[in-house]
Order: structure tokens, then sequence, then C-alpha cells
């Protein structure tokens, strides 16, 4: 059966697509949200991400600048306390 039905679909082909990669590393095909540069399952959808203010840090004090400081200071006195090590090893 065949349909006289005119199928306008010529503004949704043309909408802009979303930003995000698959897992196989294409492009998503599915149409970005309106205003914004991903689809509604890649993080366009509302109220989607972190929230403002980054509650989540108090939650638990992990992601505070002073613990983030922190980090990086023992990183850092890690990797000269290896870079010791492999000196002294070196002169062996």
């Amino acid at each position: 059966m065949i349909s006289r039905h005119a199928r306008n679909t010529a503004a949704m082909r043309a909408s802009p697509r979303c930003g995000a990669r698959t897992r196989n590393g294409g492009a998503c095909c599915a149409p970005a949200v309106h205003g914004k540069t991903r689809c509604r399952m890649h993080g366009g959808a509302a109220r989607c991400g972190a929230p403002r203010g980054n509650r989540n840090a108090r939650k638990h004090g992990r992601f505070t600048r002073d613990a983030i400081a922190e980090r990086r200071a023992v990183r850092a006195l890690l990797g000269e306390t290896w870079d010791l090590l492999r000196e002294l090893n070196s002169g062996e």
C-alpha cells in the first residue's frame, strides 16, 4: 500500500546533533536538546549534572580545596622520595 501522506521531516533531519561519542567511537545520532549541545541521554536533560555550588563536596569533604591541596602535597613528597630512592639505587 502506497501512502500519499507528505512526510515533513526536513526540520527534524536538519536539527543539530548531539556532540557525544558512543562506545564504539562514533558520533551520537540523536538530536540535541533545544539550547544545548547534548541529547537527553548524554546530559542535555533538565536538572542533570552536578548541583550548583558543589554540594556533594560537603558530604564527605574529599573534594574540598584543602583535601585536594593535601593530596597534591603528599603526591609531590612521594615523587621526591621515589626520585631519591632511584638516585641511591643507581649509585650502587
